[in-house]
């Protein structure tokens, strides 16, 4: 096939100009992502923004509200852990090092409800077979971020063990409720005082100027591909 275009000739090979629209497709479609992700992350950094203007709330207070409104707040209230209970979060990496964020139910005051509370990293043993010593507060002072939305993809079992603490992939509401003799309420809530254990969450890891950037980059490698595939075909003229 054959198309004049700024008055010189291009051979185009079909199979060539299938895998060129399709690279340039791919190569659009993840600068359109790039994008939608930043947005996402602005309005993310501004409910964070709205939320901390209305200053921290008390355990009670958290807890009366709907789940819905709570993603963003800062709480703080003496908090009492609820023994045995104690997960790891499995996989967490702190300046090159491989470790668990310490998960435990709480509950407050006259209040029947449990709460989670990330309270930061802790170092992994050396051997894969043994677990962290750790001694948990039975009162808390908690001062912490409430955030509802749990991300992280689960790769087989998510839960590890008979006794606690126990080894934990992802942190599954419905799944822990069922070891607790209190109903939980849908969130967690990440400790920001540093203590035995290491504070390490960030709300936002990318910035929105970072995935803006990105787009960029990959709408360029799209223009790319189709300024290497024009100039490859006319080179393939012959004389």
């Amino acid at each position: 096939m054959q198309l004049m275009l700024f008055g010189h000739r291009f051979i185009i090979n079909r199979l060539w100009l299938l895998l060129t629209l399709a690279a340039f497709a791919i190569l659009i479609k993840l600068s359109y992502w790039q994008l939608q992700r930043a947005t996402e992350k602005t309005e993310q950094l501004q409910q964070l923004a709205q939320q901390l203007q209305q200053g921290p709330v008390a355990g009670e207070d958290l807890l009366s509200q709907v789940v819905t409104a709570v993603d963003g707040l800062v709480i703080q209230d003496d908090a009492y852990w609820l023994p045995p209970f104690i997960w790891l979060l499995d996989n967490q990496i702190l300046e090159g090092r491989v470790g668990y964020d310490v998960i435990i139910p709480v509950q407050f005051t006259d209040s029947t409800t449990a709460v989670l509370v990330n309270l930061g990293w802790v170092a992994a043993p050396p051997s894969r077979q043994q677990l962290p010593q750790l001694d948990i507060p039975e009162v808390l002072a908690l001062d912490g971020l409430v955030r509802t939305k749990m991300g992280g993809v689960l790769l087989g079992q998510n839960i590890e063990g008979n006794t606690y603490p126990m080894r934990m992939q992802q942190v599954d509401f419905s799944l822990l409720q069922q070891q607790l003799p209190l109903s939980l309420y849908p969130a967690l809530v990440y400790q920001q005082q540093p203590s035995a254990f290491i504070p390490h969450y960030q709300a936002v890891v990318l910035p929105p100027e970072k995935h803006r950037g990105y787009a960029l980059q990959w709408f360029g490698l799209a223009l790319a591909v189709l300024g290497v595939a024009f100039a490859a075909s006319k080179q393939s003229i012959k004389e």
